[in-house]
């Protein structure tokens, strides 16, 4: 008799334990936050940290690491400043500086310009491009400064090189477009 009311019991407590269950939502969470997790939207203001927008403006009087500001501006006296400039690169180097100057010119300049610099690359062959003059022009008074200038904001339909070759790499170009200058003028 014992034994039939043990099973009585747990018979009746299974059945109040199911009846109560809901399969269709699930239980109480012990820290909800724990298994379903909050979304944040980058730099979005919340409410514990009330100053969250100062992480989308850098630090004033900063600059981008490897990066140097031009200290000319991207108007006709800029470029008028910018053509007086001298290349600041080693001429000890010169030989280094001009293979890797051909050899940025080819990857970036030369499918306008043309491996010569008479505005002939393959760009404008296919007529993708118009009015890429050649650096022999007798109007182009280019300098090594203004070629600086014309890769580091661009002119015209040129768009600006500032973002894919560094400092260093813009003089380098700059020289090597002088030299074609020099050797179409001959």
């Amino acid at each position: 008799m014992k034994r039939l009311i043990k099973v009585f019991i747990i018979v009746v407590f299974v059945g109040l334990i199911s009846a109560c269950a809901d399969s269709n939502s699930p239980n109480y969470q012990y820290m909800p936050n724990m298994y379903e997790p909050v979304g944040y939207e980058t730099y979005q203001e919340v409410d514990f940290l009330p100053n969250a927008s100062e992480a989308m403006a850098p630090a004033e009087n900063t600059i981008h690491r490897g990066w140097l500001p031009y200290e000319f501006a991207n108007d006709l006296e800029g470029k008028e400043f910018a053509r007086m400039q001298p290349s600041p690169l080693d001429s000890l180097a010169l030989e280094d500086n001009m293979s890797k100057g051909k050899e940025l010119y080819t990857i970036y300049c030369a499918i306008c310009h043309g491996n010569l610099g008479k505005g002939q690359g393959s760009l404008v062959k296919r007529e993708k491009i118009l009015g890429v003059p050649s650096y022999a022009d007798a109007a182009r008074n280019i300098t090594v400064g203004s070629t600086y200038h014309t890769i580091y904001y661009g002119l015209n339909s040129m768009g600006s090189y500032a973002g894919q070759l560094n400092t260093t790499e813009r003089w380098q170009v700059s020289e090597y477009v002088m030299k074609l200058k020099q050797d179409l003028t001959k």
